[in-house]
C-alpha cells in the first residue's frame, strides 16, 4: 500500500510548554519559539490563537490548533471566527465550569458544534478538570445526551490524564480508561500527556536523559489509544497528537524535573516510534 494512503499523524506543541523558556527573566520571543517548534520536526502548534500567531505561522509554514475556553454560547461564534481568521482548521475547547450540569452541557455543546459547523471547522471538547467533563461520568452522561439529541457522535479533544488522577489509577490504564472506543475513533485531537495515578503529568525522561520507569509505564496505553483509533480510521484520516508537557510556570511541571520543552522533544520522538508499531496492523 502507498504511504500517502495511511492515516495520518501531526504532532503540533502547545505553547504553553515554552512558557518561561528558558528561565523565566530570559524567556523567548514568540518567533525564536515558533523557529524552534519547527527546527524540531513538530508540524505547527496549539493556542488561542491571535493575529501574530497567523503572520508567524504562516512566515514558518506552520499548521495551527486553535483553543478556547467558556461556558457562554453568546460567544461561541466570535471565538470560533478568531480562531478561523487566524488559521486553524481545527479548535481545542475547554467547555464549561466544574458544576456545569449534564442537561446544559449538552446544550452548550449543540450549540458550538452549530456554529462550529457554520464555520467549516473541526471542534474537540476538551476532558479536562473544572470543565463540564472533569470526571467519567460527566463526559460519558454528555456524549450520550448529545448522541441521544443529536443522533452522531460527540467528538472530544481527550486528555486521559486528568480521568486517571481523578480515579488514582494504576497501571494498566486501559480497562478503565478505554471503555468507549467509539469516541476515541471519532476524535482526531488527542493530548498525550504521560501520567500516572497519582500525578497528572509525569517526567518522561530523568535528569541523565533515560526515559523514566513512569512514562514506561504510560506506553502501552498510548500505543493502545492509536491502535484502537486506526481501527476506525480511513485513508488519510489525520490524528492530531500534542505532545501535552505542562510548564513549570502552572506546577505541571516540577523544578526538579527536565525542562518542559526538551521533554516534549523527546516525548514527540515516543509518539512517532508508537505511532509506526500501530500502524502496522492497520487493515485500511
Amino acid at each position: 500500500m502507498n504511504q500517502n494512503d495511511q492515516p495520518v499523524l501531526l504532532q503540533v506543541v502547545n505553547l504553553w510548554t515554552l512558557v518561561w523558556h528558558p528561565s523565566q527573566k530570559r524567556e523567548w520571543s514568540l518567533e525564536r519559539k515558533l523557529r524552534a517548534v519547527k527546527d524540531a520536526g513538530f508540524d505547527g502548534f496549539t493556542t488561542q490563537l491571535e493575529p501574530k500567531h497567523a503572520r508567524l505561522g504562516d512566515k514558518l509554514g506552520l499548521m495551527r490548533i486553535g483553543y478556547f475556553a467558556s461556558s457562554r454560547p453568546t460567544e461561541f461564534a466570535r471565538l470560533l471566527r478568531s480562531q478561523k481568521d487566524a488559521g486553524a482548521r481545527h479548535v481545542n475547547v475547554q467547555l464549561g465550569d466544574h458544576d456545569t450540569p449534564t442537561a446544559t452541557a449538552i446544550h452548550l455543546a449543540k450549540k458550538l458544534l452549530a456554529e462550529a459547523s457554520k464555520l467549516d471547522l473541526e471542534v474537540g471538547i476538551e476532558v479536562h478538570r473544572d470543565t463540564c467533563t472533569e470526571t467519567p461520568e460527566k463526559t460519558y452522561a454528555l456524549a450520550d445526551g448529545y448522541q441521544k439529541a443529536m443522533r452522531e457522535l460527540l467528538p472530544f479533544t481527550w486528555d486521559f490524564s486528568h480521568l486517571a488522577v481523578v480515579k488514582h489509577l494504576l497501571p494498566p490504564f486501559w480497562p478503565r480508561l478505554g471503555v468507549r472506543p467509539d469516541l476515541i475513533r471519532r476524535a482526531q485531537q488527542f493530548h498525550f500527556r504521560p501520567f500516572n495515578g497519582h500525578h497528572c503529568q509525569v517526567p518522561v525522561t530523568d535528569t541523565r536523559g533515560r526515559l523514566t520507569p513512569e512514562f514506561r509505564d504510560y506506553i502501552p496505553f498510548m500505543e493502545k489509544v492509536m491502535t484502537t483509533w486506526l481501527a476506525g480510521a480511513a485513508p488519510g484520516r489525520e490524528l492530531i497528537a500534542v505532545p501535552e508537557m505542562g510548564p513549570l510556570w502552572m506546577g505541571y511541571n516540577l523544578s526538579a524535573f527536565p525542562s518542559s520543552w526538551e521533554q516534549a522533544k523527546v516525548l514527540r520522538n515516543e509518539i512517532e516510534r508508537c505511532w509506526r508499531r500501530a500502524l502496522k496492523n492497520w487493515k485500511g
